[in-house]
C-alpha cells in the first residue's frame, strides 16, 4: 500500500468532525479580517487534534498556524474561511431566500476550503505519527482572501520562508488540478475633496467631488480600449458625498481594482489610473489622494507538483456523488443561464456534457480553455514557495462564484463529498512532498525557473492590513478570544 493510500483512511476516520466544522462556519459567515467565530472554531479543532499553535500570524488577529511533526521538510496546507457581503441564503433551496436580508454568505465556498484543508493537515499529522517519518505539516488558516490579500501580507512577513512546498484547493464546478493562470491585482481607494455650496443659488462657488468621481469613471472607460485584452478594471463608489441632491458634494470616494498578467503590468496600468484621477481632479478643481488597500501577485504553476497531484486524482476517480446529489444539482442548474454552464466547460476546454448536473469526470492536466480572469492571494505564496492548487467539484456545473446559488449548495451532500475528496488529494500530495526528495528538488527547480529567485511584494511596505480588533465580549461558539 502506497503512502497516499495509507493516508486516505485517516481522512475518512475524521471526516464527520470536519464536515461539521464546515457547516458551522457556513452558519456564521464573516467578512474579511472579522472572522472571529470562524478562526475560533479552527483554533479549537487544531487544539483538539494536538497541533502546536501560533495565533495572530503576521500580526493578523484572525490568522492561525498549526504545526505537527518534527524535523525533515515542511509542507504548508492553506485554508480560508471568509465570506462575502450580501449573499445570505438558506441552504438546500433552489430559489433566492436570504436568511438575513443584506447579510453575508459563503458565496465562494470558503467554509469548505478551510475545513478540508484542516482535515488534510490532520490526516498528514496522523500519518507522520504512525509512520515515524521525519517532517512537518502546517495548517495556515488565512483570513481575508476576498479583497484583503491576507496571504500577501503573510508572505511579506516571512511566515512561509522555511516552507518547502504549499498545497491548497478551491471548491468548483469541475474536478481538476488548477493549471490555469490567475491575474495579479491591486486595489486602490481614491478620495476627492471639493467645496460645498448650495446647488442652486451658489453652485458657481462649489467644486463637486462627485463630479470628479464621475469624470474619473469616464477617463477609465476610455482607457479600457487601450490596455491588454486580458486586463480588467473594476470600481465601486464608496462615498457619493451624501443623499442631498441640492448640495454640491464636497467629498466623494471610489475604489478601483486593477488586474493584469503580472505585477509589473498591474503597476503600469495602476499608474495610468492614477493619472486619470489627477486629471479628473484638475478638471473639477478638486483635490485627490489615493492609497493602496490590497494587492496580490499572479499565480505561478509548478509542473512537478501538478503532475504529482494529478496521479492522486486518477487513483481516486471522480467525486462519488449519488443520485440525491445529482437531483439537487439539477434543480440548481435550472436557476442558471445556459451560458453559465457553457462557461464552466469552456474554462477547461471541453464541450458541454448534456444531463450532467455534477462533474462525473476529471479534467486532464493538459486541457486548456478560457483563461481565468480572477485573482487569488495564493499567487503570492506561489512566488515564495512551490505551490499547487486543486479544484474539486462541490456544486452544480455552471454555478457562478460569488452568488446565492453557491451559498445554497454549501451544506449539501455534494459539498460534503467534495470536501472529503479534496482533503484526500491534498493529504496525499503533501505526503509526496514530505517523502520524495526528488519531487522537492524538481519542484524547487521549476519554481526558480519561474521566479528567477525574486519576489516583489505588490503591497507597499508602509501599507498595513485593515484588521479589526477582537470584540470585547466575543460570542464565539468555541469560547472567547483564545489566549
Amino acid at each position: 500500500m502506497t503512502n497516499s493510500e495509507q493516508v486516505w483512511p485517516l481522512v475518512e476516520a475524521k471526516k464527520d468532525y470536519f464536515i461539521a466544522l464546515s457547516d458551522h462556519v457556513w452558519g456564521t459567515p464573516e467578512l474579511l479580517y472579522a472572522e472571529f467565530r470562524s478562526v475560533s472554531e479552527h483554533i479549537a479543532a487544531l487544539d483538539h487534534e494536538g497541533f502546536r499553535l501560533t495565533r495572530d500570524v503576521a500580526g493578523l488577529p484572525t490568522a492561525v498556524m498549526g504545526e505537527a511533526g518534527f524535523g525533515g521538510p515542511v509542507v504548508a496546507i492553506l485554508g480560508e474561511f471568509d465570506a462575502l457581503a450580501g449573499l445570505s441564503q438558506e441552504a438546500g433551496l433552489a430559489e433566492r431566500r436570504p436568511i438575513e436580508p443584506g447579510g453575508s454568505g459563503h458565496g465562494c465556498g470558503h467554509n469548505m476550503l478551510g475545513s478540508a484543508a484542516l482535515l488534510a493537515a490532520t490526516a498528514v499529522k496522523d500519518w507522520l505519527q504512525r509512520s515515524g517519518t521525519p517532517g512537518r505539516v502546517r495548517y495556515y488558516g488565512c483570513p481575508a482572501e476576498e479583497g484583503g490579500s491576507a496571504k500577501t501580507y503573510m508572505v511579506r512577513a516571512g511566515v512561509f520562508d522555511d516552507v518547502d512546498a504549499a498545497v491548497t484547493w478551491h471548491p468548483g464546478g469541475t474536478t481538476r488540478v488548477d493549471t490555469l493562470p490567475y491575474l495579479a491585482n491591486s486595489t486602490m481607494d481614491f478620495h476627492f475633496v471639493g467645496r460645498a455650496a448650495h446647488a442652486s443659488s451658489s453652485a458657481h462657488l462649489g467644486r463637486s467631488a462627485l463630479d470628479a468621481v464621475e469624470l474619473m469613471s469616464v477617463g477609465v472607460n476610455y482607457m479600457r480600449e487601450h490596455m491588454p485584452s486580458h486586463a480588467r478594471i473594476h470600481y465601486a463608489i464608496l462615498d457619493g458625498g451624501g443623499p442631498a441632491a441640492n448640495v454640491v458634494q464636497a467629498r466623494a470616494a471610489v475604489r478601483y481594482v486593477v488586474r493584469g498578467r503580472d505585477n509589473p503590468e498591474v503597476a503600469e496600468l495602476s499608474a495610468r489610473v492614477r493619472k486619470i484621477a489627477e486629471a479628473a481632479a484638475m478638471m473639477s478643481e478638486t483635490e485627490v489622494s489615493w492609497k493602496v488597500i490590497s494587492g496580490c501577485s499572479n499565480l505561478l504553476s509548478n509542473e512537478p507538483l501538478q503532475k504529482a497531484m494529478a496521479r492522486h486524482y486518477q487513483h481516486l476517480g471522480p467525486v462519488p456523488f449519488d443520485d440525491a446529489d445529482r437531483a439537487f444539482a439539477a434543480e440548481m442548474q435550472r436557476t442558471l443561464d445556459p451560458k453559465d454552464i457553457w462557461t464552466d466547460y469552456a474554462r477547461v476546454g471541453m464541450k458541454v456534457k448534456p444531463n450532467t448536473p455534477l462533474c462525473d469526470f476529471i479534467v486532464p492536466n493538459e486541457a486548456r480553455g478560457e483563461p481565468v480572469m480572477g485573482s487569488t492571494d495564493v499567487g503570492d505564496v506561489s512566488w515564495k514557495v512551490p505551490t499547487v492548487q486543486a479544484r474539486v467539484a462541490t456544486h452544480a456545473i455552471g454555478t457562478p462564484a460569488h452568488t446565492w446559488q453557491i451559498v445554497a449548495q454549501g451544506k449539501a451532500g455534494a459539498a460534503h463529498k467534495g470536501l472529503v475528496y479534496a482533503a484526500k488529494v491534498m493529504a496525499a500530495t503533501a505526503i509526496d512532498v514530505l517523502t520524495d526528495a526528488d519531487l522537492r528538488l524538481a519542484a524547487k527547480k521549476d519554481h526558480l525557473a519561474s521566479t528567477g529567485g525574486r519576489y516583489d511584494c505588490p503591497i507597499p511596505d508602509d501599507i498595513q492590513p485593515a484588521v479589526k480588533p477582537w470584540p470585547a465580549a466575543c460570542s464565539c461558539t468555541a469560547g472567547d478570544r483564545p489566549k
